[in-house]
């Protein structure tokens, strides 16, 4: 019988995501519940609950899941939004919205990366989750507008095709800076057309790129 890594998942949420701050019940119960070792290759299966990023392949990484649990709480989703990620790379954060009970619509750029992140979204019966391969910068507006929107690559500057797909009330997270240089994750609100920000925490990811 495979290891299912559930002692591994409350170690995480009990030392790593509690003391540091989170705290929505719904957000922890989701980090419990997804198997974040199904979304990185599996020579890596033993670090998969360490709070450190990870390669999963084409240059890119799956956030540590410290990022993953806060720019989650950031959004506040619940049950039935419609949530735009951008960079689906291996498909983590989009399982962890779906398991918030959200409508996601995901878009990766990198082919062999979005092909992955579908075939494991169908092994763990995700299928219902949205997946396109394409430019991010361009969203996805056949199905805009979106309740709230996050962005797991950094923009050197925020991208005004997803502010205009955001709903009025919405709200987007994204990290904004250049690559190789510490960059500032910000939340985004939209209210009567116009956007606030407030800057979270410096962090660092990957670029986001066209």
């Amino acid at each position: 019988m495979a290891h299912d890594f559930q002692a591994e998942r409350e170690k995480m949420v009990e030392e790593q995501l509690i003391p540091r701050g989170i705290s929505s019940a719904s957000v922890l119960d989701a980090m419990r519940s997804v198997p974040r070792h199904a979304f990185i290759p599996e020579n890596l299966h033993d670090c998969a609950y360490t709070d450190a990023p990870l390669p999963i392949g084409s240059g890119q990484t799956i956030s540590q899941p410290y990022i993953v649990a806060y720019m989650t709480e950031q959004l506040a989703p619940f049950r039935g939004i419609k949530v735009l990620e951008i960079g689906t790379g291996s498909g983590y954060q989009a399982a962890v919205l779906h398991c918030l009970g959200c409508e996601v619509y995901t878009v990766e750029l990198i082919e062999k990366l979005a092909v992955s992140a579908k075939k494991t979204f169908d092994v763990l019966g995700l299928a219902d989750i949205k997946t396109k391969q394409g430019n991010g910068y361009s969203g996805w507006p056949e199905e805009s507008q979106f309740d709230a929107i996050i962005v797991t690559a950094a923009p050197e500057s925020i991208p005004i095709h997803l502010v205009e797909q955001l709903k009025d009330g919405g709200k987007m997270i994204v990290p904004v800076g250049r690559v190789h240089e510490v960059q500032s994750l910000r939340l985004l609100t939209k209210t009567e057309g116009q956007i606030t920000e407030k800057e979270l925490l410096l962090v660092r990811f990957v670029p986001m790129v066209k």
